[in-house]
């Protein structure tokens, strides 16, 4: 890709940010219970998972939310949930990603959709689904009418993110469509089934291959002339105002009425973790970015390179605007000298998808010496991926005083990236005396394998030890190695010049 069409590119992700964006339809909670299995259950031949963490996400029509937050969009919520702890989790979680949840309408008789997934591992051995399948009732959709009238006027761009569970009936469908029509607000629809009808009058769908496929009566979808045609059925006989195609590896298409084809290949030689949770990156991203003032073809583009980079990503995970400006200017380093908590666990996750043991270790690092070196070098040697939680400044000054640190984070993390033993690091610590000095909250987040200190410690007088063996992780004490520390290296350099 040209320089200015990337840096052009690189603007539009960047006027992203505050963009207005509604996602109406079907919101629930995914929850994550992860074990491991080393056991057949006497009672019945079942495997038997010892938890040993449990975690929650938004889900459905939430990640479209979870993606405009990622791509610092400003993102409204209508939708449906009950009266219930999901319900209020829910809320909880998506205001905590600066979501506004005015939206959100309490619906007594039908619970918060809940999706419980049970790994052992990576491996996923069971999913529940808590859902009550009963239609919505004319009261809570009225109620949905009136919300969707306010709040339309706020935004630039409507999603509606069907998952056939009953908030998006056919009258709520049209009651939006109609009123986004009469505000001149783009509507792009994440559809369900085969019936595309039933969002006449939207600006797009975005479908994948398949689900192009059986909407249209089973045409073929593998070519680009075939995804054209395709599209231009749905156009002509659904009343759609164009037909965004999600093509895994082929990339996206944008077939619009009285405009030619485009169709947008995707990144080469990228590593697909997980498809799951793509669709909501990409329509996040073209509404965002029509909200922002795009228009379909550049909303594509951006949106083909959000899907390229969250399918390297294990598990449903959001968009981030950084990752995608980086990946647009093409100008990524072979390192990285520093990562950002939510980037180090996407990172740990991918690993780990690979059967790859991690392990962590923390520290000033001032000046790096032989002790250092050799340290760090022991450490990799058990283990395949080294992570070094290194204290920010002010945590340095808490630990070691004013005069300290001799050289500052980022210098000092561009130095330790460079070793061939770490392979990503991590900044950390208090900002005031009297806060958390320890890395507890981020082993909490990564949750590494094995956690080194070096020194003559047991691991009960290790303050992140207990944090460490909670989640299953081994606590390894390692040799220091006398008569090289950064005090003393400090303290002759302040005698010789002297």
């Amino acid at each position: 890709m040209p320089n200015s069409d990337s840096n052009e590119l690189i603007s539009l992700v960047k006027s992203i940010q505050n963009a207005p964006v509604l996602v109406v339809g079907d919101i629930m909670l995914d929850r994550f219970v992860y074990g491991r299995v080393e056991r057949i259950s006497p009672e019945s031949p079942v495997p038997v998972l010892t938890v040993e963490r449990e975690d929650s996400m938004l889900g459905g029509a939430g990640n479209a939310l979870a993606n405009l937050a990622g791509l610092d969009a400003a993102g409204f919520v209508l939708a449906v949930i009950g009266d219930d702890q999901a319900g209020r989790e829910l809320r909880e979680r998506a205001l905590a990603l600066g979501i506004d949840v005015g939206g959100l309408i309490v619906d007594a008789a039908r619970p918060t959709i809940v999706k419980t997934r049970y790994l052992a591992g990576h491996q996923q051995l069971l999913r529940t689904d808590f859902e009550r399948r009963i239609p919505l009732s004319d009261v809570i959709a009225a109620q949905i009418k009136k919300q969707a009238e306010a709040l339309i006027k706020k935004v630039k761009a409507v999603i509606l993110s069907d998952y056939g569970k009953g908030v998006l009936r056919p009258d709520v469908i049209a009651a939006i469509i109609e009123l986004a029509q009469k505000n001149k607000i783009p509507v792009i629809v994440d559809p369900k089934g085969q019936d595309f009808s039933i969002y006449k009058g939207a600006t797009a769908v975005t479908p994948n291959r398949k689900e192009l496929s059986d909407a249209t009566r089973g045409l073929p979808t593998a070519s680009d002339e075939e995804i054209t045609t395709a599209a231009q059925n749905i156009i002509a006989e659904c009343g759609i105002g164009a037909v965004i195609a999600t093509r895994s590896k082929d990339g996206i298409s944008v077939i619009a009425k009285n405009a030619a084809p485009f169709h947008a290949r995707a990144t080469e030689n990228i590593e697909v973790f997980d498809v799951s949770g793509a669709g909501d990156t990409v329509i996040a991203t073209i509404a965002a970015a029509l909200a922002a003032g795009a228009d379909l073809n550049a909303a594509a583009i951006i949106a083909n390179a959000a899907g390229s980079i969250v399918v390297t990503k294990v598990g449903t995970a959001p968009i981030r605007a950084k990752e995608l400006i980086e990946h647009l200017s093409e100008s990524k380093s072979r390192k990285a000298p520093l990562a950002e908590w939510v980037e180090a666990a996407e990172q740990v996750r991918r690993w780990r998808a690979k059967g790859l043991k991690v392990g962590f270790t923390n520290g000033c690092f001032d000046i790096l010496h032989y002790g250092h070196v050799s340290y760090l070098d022991e450490a990799r040697g058990h283990c395949d991926r080294l992570i070094i939680g290194l204290n920010h400044d002010s945590s340095v000054k808490i630990l070691k005083g004013e005069d300290r640190p001799v050289h500052d984070e980022v210098s000092r993390a561009a130095v330790l990236s460079a070793l061939g033993a770490v392979d990503m690091v991590v900044l950390f610590g208090a900002a005031k005396k009297g806060d958390d000095n320890t890395a507890i909250e981020l082993l909490k987040l990564l949750q590494p394998d094995i956690y080194f200190k070096g020194g003559d410690y047991k691991p009960e007088q290790i303050p992140e030890g207990p944090t460490v063996e909670s989640y299953g992780g081994r606590v390894a004490v390692m040799p220091v190695y006398e008569g090289h520390s950064t005090t003393s290296s400090v303290k002759k350099i302040k005698t010789e010049a002297a």
